[in-house]
């Protein structure tokens, strides 16, 4: 059962300072620059059609966040929400706020319209699993310089 004492909210602009060491910890594929992510962080706060919470402690630290998108598609007949990143502190994990998070992310998607709510994971399948998810394609990148 999570901690409730821990509020999912969506973030301000001030807790920007608080999710950088998270989303710093979150890159495997790349290595986060400070100066751009201040500079996303700004520009994502209140953008519409993008979803930034976060999780925060009754002591006000954030522990967690999740970024998310929806966009019109073709094939689902209009809009589609996606789960860009989600990252919970280490020391915090299998404590419910992943679950809190996503379950936000699902009634944010929903109050889109979406046809539904997607994500790509290589380290977490069996939280998405459990979550209620189903594996569904293989995700293809091509890193672009």
């Amino acid at each position: 059962m999570p901690d409730p004492s821990v509020v999912i909210r969506p973030a301000r602009l001030e807790d920007g300072e608080h999710v950088w060491p998270l989303a710093k910890a979150f890159a495997t594929s790349f290595t986060p620059e400070r100066s751009a992510f201040d500079a996303t962080w700004k520009q994502l706060v209140d953008v519409p059609d993008t979803l930034l919470l976060v999780a925060e402690t009754a002591e006000g630290a954030i522990v967690g966040y999740l970024l998310g998108n929806s966009h019109l598609t073709f094939l689902a007949n209009g809009p589609v929400a996606w789960v860009e990143e989600v990252m919970v502190d280490e020391n915090q994990r299998q404590s419910g706020i992943g679950r809190l998070l996503m379950e936000q992310a699902e009634r944010w998607a929903e109050s889109t319209g979406a046809a539904y709510l997607a994500l790509a994971s290589r380290r977490a399948g069996p939280f998405y699993l459990a979550l209620g998810y189903e594996d569904s394609a293989v995700f293809y990148k091509k890193t672009l310089t």
